[in-house]
This record gives structure tokens, sequence and C-alpha cells, in this order.
């Protein structure tokens, strides 16, 4: 693991170190490698709303649509996530 100083003023210091101690995290490395993260997954997200976006419908989002997505979802037992 390669490693990375940054210098923060007190305030984003403070910000950081309360955010560690009322999240759980066990250092301000892991706080900062979890946003980074998040920011990873966030560009990806916009990345792909983007392409879809670009891309040449291929069935209207019309009722029948919707009922066949919820008929889906309550067919698939995976798909329930309160168990």
């Amino acid at each position: 693991m390669s490693t990375m100083n940054i210098s923060l003023p007190d305030t984003l210091k403070s910000f950081v170190d309360e955010q560690v101690s009322q999240r759980g995290y066990g250092t301000s490395s892991e706080y900062v490698r979890e946003l980074i993260r998040k920011d990873q997954e966030r560009l990806q997200l916009r990345s792909l709303l983007l392409a879809g976006a670009a891309s040449a419908p291929t069935a209207p989002a019309d009722v029948g649509y919707f009922d066949g997505l919820r008929d889906r979802v309550r067919n698939n037992p995976k798909a329930d996530a309160r168990g």
C-alpha cells in the first residue's frame, strides 16, 4: 500500500476526526479511503447513466413495461432484500 500525505485546514481536520469517531472508522485513512471508493462508484454510475441516456431505446417505458418489471421482482426470491 502506498502512502499519501495531505494537508487540511484545522476545520476540515476537526471534521474528519469527528467523522472517524462518530461513524466507527479506525483511522482517518479508513474514512478517506471510503470517501474515495464512494466517489469512484459515483463516477462509474454517472458513466453508466450517460451511456444509457446516449443509447437508443429498446422498448417503450409504458405501463406494460413497468408491470413486467414488477412481475419479475415478485417472482424472483433473490430480489426480496428483507430476508
